[in-house]
């Protein structure tokens, strides 16, 4: 069941839309099989991934470009897709307050209105490109809620982006003086996550899983290889994978069915 909802934000002061997947009894579940047992926790709550956008994306990214609605169809979790348009998951310094939609509200709002997990061990966060950034942002700051966190060809070091020339400026994907105060202070700031790596380790908290990817052809590769390397230092529990693919929907579309399957192994 693919649901789109509209529901008034305190937080961002107006009204929101999502997009919400819960699987029902269908498909290959025909009722002339025979002694066919199924496996809805209405009751007790599915578990529940919150699937982020990259830039330029939307709450409907998802459902428009991939078949993430039969994926968890097949994996029996629900999906939360909402939109955070090129905000990069922050609180923006002069705009919206993204970061506390995604982390209280929009929880909030979902599991008083879905049957999904209030457990840490069935709640998660996925994303591609900007929102795989988030998805990490969101799991390394919320480690008490997050049991695993992916990111696909993520944007993982904004500190990076910003010195390039291609990400860099403003009227690029990312507009880093509505964003941050001081853009270019962002190494080991509260939106580096190395730092909040380090921080969350320090404190002897459990650390989220973590999901990497990024396709071999994707403008992310040495961005993502050199996050990796930083984090297999600090021995994470980080299941990283590449394989030959851009930054597209073609890999996207079959990178999150390995993610599904590592956040929910039959």
């Amino acid at each position: 069941m693919l649901s789109t909802c509209q529901f008034f934000s305190s937080v961002l002061a107006t009204n929101v839309t999502i997009n919400v997947v819960v699987p029902t009894p269908e498909g290959e579940e025909q009722i002339i099989e025979e002694n066919f047992v199924q496996n809805y926790p209405y009751q007790s709550g599915f578990p529940v991934i919150y699937l982020l956008h990259g830039a330029y994306g939307n709450c409907h990214s998802w459902v428009r470009f991939s078949s993430i609605e039969r994926y968890a169809q097949k994996h029996r979790c629900v999906l939360v897709m909402a939109s955070a348009e090129n905000s990069f998951y922050h609180n923006e310094v002069y705009g919206n307050r993204y970061y506390d939609f995604f982390a209280d509200e929009l929880p909030q709002m979902v599991g008083n209105v879905f049957p999904i997990s209030t457990e840490r061990s069935k709640t998660f966060v996925a994303g591609f490109s900007m929102g795989g950034y988030g998805a990490w942002l969101l799991a390394l700051k919320h480690p008490e809620r997050f049991a695993k966190a992916a990111s696909l060809s993520g944007a993982l070091d904004l500190a990076y982006l910003h010195e390039s020339p291609q990400y860099g400026v403003d009227d690029g994907p990312i507009p880093w003086h509505r964003l941050f105060k001081d853009p270019q202070n962002l190494r080991r700031s509260n939106s580096d996550l190395i730092k909040l790596y380090d921080d969350l380790q320090a404190s002897g908290r459990a650390i989220p899983a973590l999901y990497q990817s990024i396709g071999l052809d994707d403008p992310l590769y040495e961005l993502n290889l050199k996050v990796k390397e930083q984090l297999t230092q600090r021995q994470a529990q980080l299941l990283f994978y590449s394989e030959p693919g851009g930054h597209n929907w073609e890999f996207w579309d079959q990178d999150i069915q390995r993610v599904l399957q590592w956040m929910l192994p039959s």
